[in-house]
C-alpha cells in the first residue's frame, strides 16, 4: 500500500473526494506483467500476452507518427491545389498585376540567374490570408485531427499506467514510426 506523502492518515479502498484510492495506485515505475491497460478487461495474464500489449503499444506509436506524417503531407498536396487555383479578374476590380505594380509595399528588383537577368517585382505580404472553408478538405483534415488526438491519448494513458514495459513501448513505436516517416512532418505541422 502507498501512503500519501502529505502526512494524513488513510486506508487502503477508501474514498477521497470520490477518487478510489486503492492499493493499486503507482507513483513510480514498476514492472509488473499484469498491469491494466484501459480497462480492467485488459490485464495481461501471462508472458505471451504481456508481450501482446507491448507490440500492441509499439504499433500504435508508430501508427501516431504515419498519422502525424500523412496529415502534414495532405497539408502539402492540399496547399498545392489551393495555390494552382485560377483567379477571375472581377470588372471594375485591378486585375492582380496592376494592384502589385501600384502597392506601396512592392519593390522592382532584377533576378540574376546563369548569367541570364529578369526584372521581377518583390511584394511583401501585407496581413495573413485566412484559407477558406472547403467541403473537400476540412472535415478529412478534422477526421485526422481528431484520430491523432485519439491515439496520442491512449498512449499517454499507457505511460500513466507507470508500467515501464508500456513506457518503453510507446518510446519504441515513437522511435520507430519517426525513423521510418519522420523525415515527412516537422514541428511546424
Amino acid at each position: 500500500m502507498l501512503e500519501p506523502r502529505h502526512g494524513h492518515e488513510h486506508m487502503a479502498g477508501m474514498s477521497m473526494d470520490g477518487m478510489d484510492m486503492s492499493s493499486d495506485m503507482h507513483t513510480v515505475f514498476q514492472n509488473s506483467k499484469s498491469t491494466p491497460l484501459y480497462s480492467d478487461s485488459w490485464t495481461p495474464n501471462s508472458t505471451g500476452a504481456y508481450a501482446g500489449t507491448i507490440i500492441f503499444l509499439l504499433v500504435l506509436g508508430i501508427i501516431f507518427r504515419l498519422l502525424l506524417a500523412g496529415k502534414a503531407l495532405a497539408e502539402e498536396r492540399w496547399l498545392d491545389i489551393e495555390m494552382k487555383r485560377r483567379y477571375v479578374v472581377v470588372q471594375g476590380k485591378l486585375p492582380i498585376a496592376e494592384q502589385v505594380s501600384t502597392d506601396s509595399l512592392s519593390k522592382k528588383m532584377t533576378l540574376t540567374e546563369n548569367g541570364i537577368e529578369e526584372d521581377v517585382v518583390v511584394v511583401q505580404k501585407k496581413k495573413t490570408h485566412l484559407r477558406p472553408w472547403r467541403m473537400s478538405v476540412d472535415p478529412l483534415r478534422a477526421v485526422l485531427d481528431t484520430c491523432i488526438a485519439g491515439i496520442g491519448y491512449l498512449l499517454m494513458l499507457a505511460v500513466m499506467t507507470m508500467n515501464i514495459g508500456y513506457f518503453i513501448a510507446v518510446l519504441g513505436g515513437t522511435f520507430l514510426g519517426s525513423l521510418l516517416v519522420g523525415r515527412f512532418y516537422s514541428a511546424e505541422h
